[in-house]
């Protein structure tokens, strides 16, 4: 038992997938994993334990931005010894060719945040995917015939930023979404010896101003679940 996960040693599975979403957390174990088992539900971060395919996987929700990923990852990785971690997680598109319930795949994310320069002592540092997760990732989506992006993302500090065009920056450098997690994500994978991921569905855009709704953030987005899975069983 960790500070914030009461799940016991061996109740957690070498690949977990992180959404930050616990009710999405929940949707998975209940549609996807065979005979899941609850080992969280401190501070309602609901986890789970099941078998998808004869193989075990865990899903654990995360919470929102990098100071709550980063409690959760660091006890994964520290106290039970995940070895490979898979967000899946939303993001709003800052490019026009990236469309709304688009899948994209973070190969490796910028970020606002003060936290690097912080664990660094001013130094940046490149947070970058597990390159054999992310093909992997990427195989499972074309075999399904369905057609990821692939690029850079943005984890963002803030939600509500004080310069609302703020994305156009990010976009002229390529970067493909916003989101809040990601780099802190690939930076404790990096620190640990661990294997990352982020896999994020477009719920919505900074360009066609379209937007899903929460119950469909929560519930529809399959798409993403079904690669995260395939990928944390290969």
């Amino acid at each position: 038992m960790s500070i914030h996960i009461a799940a016991k040693p061996g109740d957690i599975a070498e690949a977990i997938l992180l959404p930050g979403d616990p009710l999405r957390a929940q949707f998975i174990a209940e549609c996807f994993l065979e005979n899941p088992v609850q080992y969280n539900k401190v501070r309602n971060m609901f986890g789970y334990t099941g078998t998808y395919k004869g193989k075990r996987v865990s899903v654990q929700g995360t919470g929102m931005g990098i100071p709550s990923i980063s409690i959760y990852v660091n006890e994964l990785f520290r106290d039970y010894q995940v070895k490979r971690a898979i967000r899946i997680g939303t993001a709003g598109a800052i490019q026009e060719a990236v469309k709304l319930r688009d899948l994209v795949l973070a190969l490796a994310v910028s970020t606002d945040s003060g936290v690097n320069q912080l664990r660094f002592g001013g130094r940046h540092f490149a947070p970058a995917a597990s390159f054999t997760l992310l093909k992997t990732a990427y195989d499972v989506a074309i075999s399904k015939g369905w057609q990821p992006k692939v690029g850079t993302v943005v984890s963002s500090d803030l939600f509500y930023t004080e310069n609302p065009e703020e994305w156009r920056l990010w976009a002229g450098f390529g970067c493909l979404a916003v989101e809040m997690e990601s780099a802190e994500l690939y930076t404790l994978a990096a620190k640990y010896g661990r294997e990352a991921l982020a896999l994020l569905t477009i719920s919505d855009s900074f360009v066609s101003h379209e937007s899903t709704n929460a119950e469909e953030r929560q519930t529809s987005f399959t798409q993403m679940m079904e690669v995260a899975l395939e990928t944390a069983i290969s």
